[in-house]
């Protein structure tokens, strides 16, 4: 008996993962543009909606059995776009661009800094590429490149508003450490919970603490009050969770005293 294949998906399931991460890319494109235009709060905003997005693409490409070398390798390129190269611009344009009043060389530095970010976005990428499949999937390998986009754009996001008092040229002493830190913990080796399971035989070690689960409905709802200050803050517990879990696990036992 012949086989009876199972009908051609359309080519319209196919295009939705890809029509979701263009979604995230123009995110990214626009908050750009809007950072040029010193719309300051929107361009954040629009990096968070790429963060969305790249969350999205994802899970439906895998839940309609449409997952594609070219859709890898299109969200990658997307999020270089959303998540290097938005968050490194909107951060020089509120305030790293203001190292020039204070000489010719910190002015080198603030657009100098940028670019680093921007790069160790690319090399965080590029290395999570040639890794996927080959690490534990409970963690990421140095802080992923949303989630420091994510603590970058919320640090603007909190003071572009207005609500503090402080403006991008009085913080960009602040702002240069957030994005060097951000940076770097890009393309280090320390590594962050990635709120995923797999990888351990063991059936309990990639579920999630029913402490995080009960405090994830507080924090949205403190969201509900005060956006940019909570997703700060979150995003600043993140980025301190990984050192901070280095530092535990190197600490050495002391020998009891003979």
């Amino acid at each position: 008996m012949d086989e009876i294949k199972p009908p051609p998906r359309s080519r319209s399931i196919y295009l939705l993962p890809n029509l979701i991460t263009t979604g995230g890319l123009f995110a990214g494109f626009y908050a750009i543009i809007a950072a040029a235009n010193g719309d300051f709060v929107n361009a954040a905003i629009a990096v968070f909606v790429a963060a969305v997005m790249d969350g999205l693409d994802g899970r439906v490409a895998r839940l309609t059995g449409t997952s594609s070398e070219f859709g890898v390798q299109y969200d990658s390129l997307a999020d270089l776009v959303s998540f290097g190269m938005a968050p490194a611009l909107v951060m020089y344009h509120w305030s790293l661009a203001a190292l020039k009043f204070d000489g010719q060389l910190l002015g080198r530095l603030g657009w100098a800094v940028a670019f680093l970010y921007a790069a160790c976005a690319a090399l965080r990428l590029a290395r999570f590429n040639t890794q996927v499949g080959v690490v534990d999937k409970r963690w990421f390998i140095g802080l992923a490149s949303p989630a420091a986009a994510g603590l970058m754009m919320s640090f603007v996001w909190a003071f572009a508003d207005g609500n503090l008092g402080w403006s991008g040229e009085e913080l960009r002493f602040v702002a240069l450490g957030v994005t060097v830190v951000a940076a770097l913990l890009m393309v280090s080796r320390i590594r962050f919970w990635s709120f995923k399971g797999g990888g351990d035989p063991n059936p309990r070690a990639g579920r999630v603490p029913f402490l995080v689960l009960a405090l994830v409905p507080v924090i949205l709802a403190m969201m509900a009050v005060d956006p940019p200050r909570v997703l700060l803050v979150v995003g600043v517990v993140y980025a301190l969770s990984g050192p901070l879990m280095w530092l535990w696990q190197r600490r050495k036992p002391v020998a009891p005293a003979a």
